[in-house]
């Protein structure tokens, strides 16, 4: 993987859920060369506290372990997070479980033993969904490679990160609502989220666009507004 496609991925948090520590322990060590923010987990209870607290953008999580398996604990993630990207490592005695992963949404399958090529392949395909230019409307295409806006195909508006990385929230969650609290866990992370910040935010971000495609709703937090061609 190249340099340009690595620096894509550092930023990216990365929870990996896998029963076996040693196992885990040799996936972990692998993640870190890609991902500076890595996270483990030993079963899908666990997995879930952390992916409430940390809200990865990834997800590489195993199928069979005690407590809690891995499809048990997609189907938790998937109650309420329809995009994170789900990696599953499987193997040939876990084709019962197939069906109800493919209806869980999962982006990747990965047949054991993993390995480099194999973890390669599923994090281009990661990075190739993340940076496809997303239309917002018919005249509106956010380029997510170049942090930038393209009306009618020829005017550009720069980003700001957090711009973007809004934008392609609501994109993403098009069918639903991009809550208050998602805002912050998501855009100021650690930061607290000021009720004046986040109106500033709006406010500057809505004087970019040439068509506003933000939607409040009260009380609740913002849509992607529909836009009649």
């Amino acid at each position: 993987m190249d340099d340009k496609l690595l620096k894509e991925l550092k930023n990216v948090p990365i929870l990996c859920v896998e029963d076996e520590d040693g196992i885990r322990k040799v996936i972990v060590d692998t993640l870190k060369y890609y991902f500076d923010e890595v996270y483990e987990a030993r079963d899908g209870d666990e997995a879930y506290e952390i992916y409430q607290d940390y809200k990865p953008k990834i997800i590489l999580s195993d199928i069979q372990m005690k407590n809690c398996d891995g499809v048990e604990f997609v189907r938790r993630v998937r109650k309420e997070d329809k995009t994170t990207t789900i990696i599953m490592l499987t193997a040939y005695s876990n084709e019962e479980y197939l069906l109800d992963l493919i209806n869980l949404n999962i982006s990747h399958f990965i047949l054991k033993p993993l390995n480099l090529k194999k973890l390669n392949e599923a994090l281009l395909k990661y990075i190739n969904k993340t940076l496809k230019p997303i239309t917002l409307c018919k005249d509106l295409v956010l380029d997510l490679q170049k942090r930038e806006l393209v009306y009618k195909g020829s005017e550009v508006i720069f980003l700001r990160k957090r711009e973007k990385e809004f934008l392609q929230m609501l994109s993403e969650r098009k069918d639903s609502i991009v809550t208050y609290d998602q805002i912050e866990q998501e855009l100021w992370m650690d930061k607290e989220m000021t009720t004046h910040a986040l109106k500033s935010f709006i406010k500057d971000l809505r004087h970019k666009l040439p068509i506003n495609v933000i939607k409040n709703v009260p009380q609740e937090g913002y849509t992607l507004a529909q836009i009649e061609s």
